[in-house]
């Protein structure tokens, strides 16, 4: 029978180690860290850069941290020795370089290499957040990013409803919104931030009561005004790192994309009406603006409004609810954002549809040689009057 002892001999005979100096080299030339502690150790100071894929889940979770095998791989535990086991793993899953440190975290503190103490969740936020901690493409870190993140949502109603929910439940820190509105009793057949006791109610204080009660860890900053071009600069000043636009009229939509662009801000846009919904992502810079797509707003007989039209009451919440998800990529930086890509819902059919998008080099906005760099009248512009 075979000892611990002969099975970690057997490991390292198989493996690469590296001592601190070699691995800090490694690391220098692009090598990936994991760091295959326990929590706990986690917690009490790592290698900087260092991926936290404790040793159990190892096998489960290294694919999705490091898909490419030919990439070299720095193993540490804290003396080297679950790191040699790990690297043999890794070794036989097809990982071309697998190496583990020598001595561990605590030959790489005694050569005085940089360290550090990691920001945790503490353990209340880890059972809240505890699937998504989860998700190799979260986990703790890009739960951390969430409760610094901070999103403008631009109305409180069916869109921005569900899309505020959550994203609150996500964990996202800063919830900005802007609603001049009351709660109407025609708004809770699919507004469900709000509720019955809310009617008469600023939309803006009922969902901040919602928000809060749902989830403590976010701050909700109300804006009860509509939004024009005299006080767009103010809400925008405290800082946000993505719009979600719910907006139900042309002119706040072409206020909220130029304002974007020329604050580098990336706005997830949706629509409904009636059956049917949309959702993109504008991205300065990535991809085309609103104005690329609409140049000019189509005439008011051509565009009703859902008080005009109606709208199945569930269709907001399959909307905003994709909005929230692309808000959430957004701000982990995640995934592939509906950046030059619009996706379309037909709740009748139940079919999802997607039609490429492309930048306007001529865009009076975003285009090669820009004719509109102010704000201007919006309600005139999209009645029509040139400007």
């Amino acid at each position: 029978m075979s000892s611990y002892r002969d099975l970690l001999q057997a490991a390292k005979a198989e493996i690469e180690e590296g001592d601190a100096k070699r691995v800090q080299a490694l690391i220098d030339e692009g090598s990936i860290l994991v760091d295959v502690r326990e929590r706990d150790e986690w917690e009490q100071g790592r290698i900087p850069g260092a991926v936290h894929i404790p040793r159990g889940y190892l096998e489960s979770r290294i694919e999705q941290a490091v898909p490419d095998r030919s990439q070299p791989v720095v193993l540490y535990c804290a003396a080297g020795n679950r790191s040699a086991f790990a690297a043999k793993t890794l070794a036989d899953l097809g990982y071309e370089r697998p190496v583990s440190l020598a001595g561990g975290y605590t030959d790489w503190q005694r050569n005085g290499l940089p360290t550090e103490l990691p920001r945790t969740l503490g353990p209340a936020r880890q059972t809240r957040y505890s699937r998504h901690l989860l998700i190799p493409e979260v986990g703790e870190e890009g739960q951390l990013r969430l409760l610094d993140s901070r999103i403008l949502l631009i109305g409180a109603g069916g869109l921005g409803s569900p899309a505020s929910l959550y994203l609150a439940a996500a964990g996202v820190g800063r919830l900005g919104i802007v609603d001049a509105d009351v709660v109407d009793e025609t708004n809770l057949q699919r507004q469900i931030v709000h509720s019955t006791n809310s009617l008469g109610e600023p939309k803006t204080d009922s969902a901040r009561r919602r928000i809060e009660a749902l989830n403590p860890d976010v701050e909700v900053v109300p804006f009860r005004e509509r939004l024009t071009s005299e006080n767009i600069e103010r809400i925008l000043e405290p800082g946000w790192d993505v719009i979600v636009d719910g907006a139900d009229n042309f002119p706040t939509r072409y206020l909220v994309n130029d304002a974007s662009v020329w604050h580098d801000i990336p706005v997830v846009h949706g629509s409904i009406f009636r059956f049917e919904g949309q959702v993109t992502v504008f991205k300065p810079g990535s991809g085309p603006c609103y104005r690329c797509l609409f140049a000019q707003p189509p005439p008011p007989e051509m565009a009703p409004s859902c008080a005009e039209g109606g709208v199945l009451g569930v269709l907001p919440g399959v909307v905003g609810s994709i909005q929230a998800a692309e808000a959430l990529k957004l701000a982990l930086g995640i995934g592939e954002p509906l950046v030059g890509r619009l996706l379309l819902y037909d709740a009748l059919s139940g079919e999802f549809q997607e039609m490429k998008l492309r930048r306007d080099p001529a865009c009076p906005v975003c285009g090669e040689s820009p004719t509109i760099t102010d704000y201007i009248d919006y309600v005139e512009f999209c009645a029509g009057v040139g400007h």
